[in-house]
């Protein structure tokens, strides 16, 4: 069995992470760039001839994504989830019912668990820990990362993609050091973020 499957036998969860642009215009080019790159991709799965474009559009798109954090993966991945708040309007003279109105959209923390963020080599990959430090630290401008969660079917094929914006770190939590094993996994990861949707 290959590494590269034995690895997704294991994470089914692929988690990216890229630097939140630092302005309102600067992420709306983003966003432009990359439905620009899903647009041409799904143009070429029924056209063939196009297929250098879309790879031509996927390039920019990626171009346009800040600079990169840390690539991993995940055995679970929780928090996808978006509730509204809804403020009840007593208008006069209805007795029968109340007025009901969308609110404030809320995103509950994203957890991620039983992960691995460094290459085969082995080597440890310390970017969660210095990005968590850095916002204890008081570092200024805050970084923020924006990310892309994938779900991954056994051919290694995206079959469902989630995105968040802005994100901090609110918890990393290593795994129980253990000399027979020698794990250096990510136990969990907590993700606050200013926005999720489905791709």
């Amino acid at each position: 069995m290959t590494e590269a499957l034995l690895f997704m036998r294991t994470f089914r969860f692929r988690v990216r992470l890229r630097r939140s642009p630092e302005s309102a215009a600067a992420a709306e080019e983003r966003q432009v760039s990359r439905d620009a790159a899903r647009s041409m991709a799904e143009a070429a799965t029924a056209d063939p001839a196009l297929a250098p474009l879309a790879a031509s559009a996927r390039q920019q798109a990626e171009q346009q994504d800040g600079a990169a954090l840390t690539d991993g993966a995940f055995q679970e991945v929780s928090g996808l989830e978006v509730s509204m708040d809804v403020a009840d309007y007593l208008e006069g003279g209805r007795n029968d019912g109340v007025v009901r109105r969308a609110g404030r959209a809320r995103y509950v923390p994203l957890t991620f668990r039983r992960g691995m963020f460094h290459p085969s080599g082995g080597a440890l990959r310390d970017e969660l820990w210095r990005w968590l430090q850095a916002v204890v630290a008081g570092t200024r401008p805050l970084p923020r990362y924006d990310g892309v969660i994938e779900v991954l079917d056994a051919a290694n094929t995206p079959v469902a993609t989630w995105s968040f914006e802005r994100g901090l770190p609110l918890k990393v939590r290593g795994p129980e050091l253990n000399a027979r094993t020698g794990e250096i996994a990510i136990e969990e990861l907590q993700i606050v973020h200013e926005g999720l949707r489905l791709e």
